[in-house]
């Protein structure tokens, strides 16, 4: 099958669109006709790491939303014209794995981040009948078509519009996960949300949720700041991380419940970490790549400190729930949402990168 699709040739370079060939589906795999694509930070993440870290031209995208046109040989659990939101992949058989912990999967990378199939194999090849890389988050979205693990791919109500539901594959479970699922935000609990972008508004979404009484967050952002209230904030902290401290104290009257970064920044995470109360939790799921400090007696007391990788989520059950949730009308997400064409894909990681559009999709 010929295909379009947004191949990055370079770890600097533009996405270029260009026609590849795509293969049929391989045992655990499917064929997906792509509706929509969700871009966040993880798609663009190689332009922040070391040249070596690059391994060829690569088809990225893991946010993506569709329909299954055809299914390779032992999957049972969706039939060609289901509807799909596609996730990340993992291994299945492994101590996290075992354990329903699938985020966590030892064998993560080479499920998600290797450029093709466990067997080095791709999906994908260019006019010229060179390799592309595929399997991105076990499925490399931002094609019109592509091949998915069977393990990334979510049934979904197909009476749901499909075109909102792609960032319930990453961006939005990980923010409303690390609420429901790895903190476990109670009624009238305090939680601080570090950074308002789609994964901080979607726990300040989910939070509301929960119900918890006191919900601070932070940005550098006015604007983003504003949509936060819009959303459940009944606080906004804003400035100097030195002295958001006091001001989480002071706001949640001795200290938060729970914090959430999503700003990878280590001063913010220092400052949200001090403003926890004793027995406080901060979960981290921003991607920071520098060192983060902490003195030894901010912890002793018996605060926590885990890092969260999408949600602490197991998709088949959690992202259904969340487009319910969506559906329902308590948890407006594809609010967010600004819809762009593939063409247009270097201008959505543009608006991505400034800030501009909290939660770029590519609609196909």
């Amino acid at each position: 099958m010929k295909t379009r699709a947004a191949v990055l040739r370079g770890g600097q370079d533009p996405f270029t669109v260009e026609e590849l060939t795509v293969s049929e589906p391989q045992a655990g795999e499917v064929a997906v006709r792509m509706v929509a694509a969700g871009m966040c930070h993880t798609d663009v993440l190689i332009r922040e790491l070391p040249p070596e870290f690059f391994m060829g031209p690569q088809v990225y995208g893991h946010e993506g939303a569709g329909v299954v046109e055809s299914v390779g040989e032992g999957v049972t659990h969706v039939a060609p014209g289901d509807h799909v939101v596609l996730s990340f992949n993992n291994c299945g058989d492994c101590p996290a794995c075992n354990q329903g912990r699938f985020p966590y999967c030892f064998n993560f990378p080479m499920a998600n981040t290797a450029g093709g199939r466990p067997d080095g194999t791709s999906a994908f090849t260019d006019t010229n009948g060179d390799r592309v890389g595929s399997h991105y988050f076990g499925q490399s979205s931002f094609a019109n078509h592509t091949i998915a693990a069977a393990n990334s791919v979510v049934k979904v109500d197909s009476s749901l519009d499909l075109a909102r539901l792609g960032p319930l594959g990453c961006g939005v479970q990980t923010g409303a996960g690390t609420v429901f699922n790895t903190l476990g935000v109670e009624a009238g609990s305090s939680l601080v949300v570090a950074g308002a972008g789609a994964l901080g508004l979607s726990a300040i979404m989910a939070a509301k949720v929960a119900e918890a009484g006191t919900i601070i967050a932070i940005d550098r952002h006015q604007e983003r700041l504003d949509l936060a209230t819009a959303y459940g904030a009944t606080h906004v902290l804003s400035g100097d991380p030195v002295e958001m401290t006091g001001a989480i104290i002071e706001a949640t009257r001795g200290g938060a419940d729970y914090a959430f970064d999503a700003t990878g920044a280590a001063p913010v995470v220092r400052a949200v970490v001090n403003g926890l109360n004793n027995i406080g939790t901060c979960a981290l799921a921003g991607v920071g790549l520098g060192e983060l400090v902490l003195d030894y007696m901010t912890m002793i007391g018996g605060r926590t400190i885990t890092g969260v990788m999408e949600g602490d989520s197991t998709p088949a059950e959690f992202i259904p729930h969340l487009a319910q949730l969506n559906a329902d009308g308590v948890f407006p997400f594809h609010e967010l949402i600004v819809e762009f064409p593939l063409d247009q894909i270097n201008e959505v990681e543009a608006a991505s990168a400034d800030g501009s559009v909290v939660k770029p999709v590519l609609v196909f």
